[in-house]
C-alpha cells in the first residue's frame, strides 16, 4: 500500500515510494506489477502517480454480492 498524508502530497513523495518498490521488485525478478486504486476524484492523485509511471489502465470486472 502506498499512501501519502493529504499536507505532503503533490511534493514527489509518492512517486519516489513508487519508484522504490518497482527497483526493488525489478531487482527481486518480478517481471509485472499491478496497482489498485478507486475511481473516484479522492484517489486521482494516486491514478496521475501510476500513470506516470508506466502504468497502464485496464478494464475490470469485479463482482461483489452481500450474503
Amino acid at each position: 500500500m502506498v499512501a501519502v498524508d493529504l499536507d505532503f502530497q503533490g511534493r514527489g513523495i509518492g512517486t519516489t515510494l513508487l519508484e522504490f518498490a518497482l527497483d526493488w521488485m525489478k531487482e527481486a525478478g518480478m517481471a509485472i506489477s499491478m496497482v489498485e486504486t478507486g475511481g473516484d476524484a479522492g484517489h486521482a492523485p494516486a491514478r496521475k502517480t501510476y500513470e506516470k509511471a508506466g502504468f497502464e489502465r485496464r478494464p475490470v470486472a469485479r463482482y461483489f454480492k452481500s450474503l
